[in-house]
């Protein structure tokens, strides 16, 4: 597989994702909580906390896209083993546990105020731990790239 090519895979998976995303967050959610409200109104009051909290957990994710589109375009001009890209892959993992902080910390708040139920508050913790588990990924693959970008400018400079 060229680099091009693997560019234009990773760049079609991202936008993938975001579209998806996208889906989930602006239709599925909300649409899911007007369904369940629809059939239960005691649950109304917890439609806004529930949306809003959503809606804060989608910022990191889209912000990552985008650093990710731009990894994806470094590789594309066969930049693979650069310090640009540590930097972003290690933005995207402070990024993921940004993420899963939130989401850890949302699922115990709205846990505690009682807007969650238990099968939700242990699905959310699951999340929490996925966005971990990337966000160490995402480390390794920064220091491994910036150990890589290091031993290429060392060959650079040797004749």
């Amino acid at each position: 597989m060229t680099q091009k090519n693997l560019a234009g895979w990773l760049k079609a998976i991202i936008l993938g994702l975001t579209v998806l995303a996208l889906l989930v967050y602006g239709l599925l959610i909300p649409l899911l909580g007007y369904s369940i409200i629809s059939d239960a109104p005691e649950y109304r009051s917890w439609y806004l906390p529930w949306l809003i909290f959503a809606g804060l957990s989608a910022v990191p994710l889209f912000i990552a896209a985008f650093f990710g589109w731009k990894v994806a375009v470094n590789i594309g001009q066969d930049r693979s083993f650069c310090m640009e890209n540590s930097i972003l892959l290690r933005r995207i993992a402070v990024l993921a546990v940004i993420d899963s902080g939130l989401v850890f910390a949302g699922d115990v708040i709205l846990l505690f105020l009682g807007m969650n139920h238990a099968s939700i508050a242990i699905a959310l913790l699951m999340v929490a731990f996925l966005g971990a588990a990337a966000s160490v990924g995402c480390a390794a693959l920064s220091h491994l790239i910036r150990k890589a970008a290091d031993l290429q400018q060392e060959s650079d400079l040797t004749i």
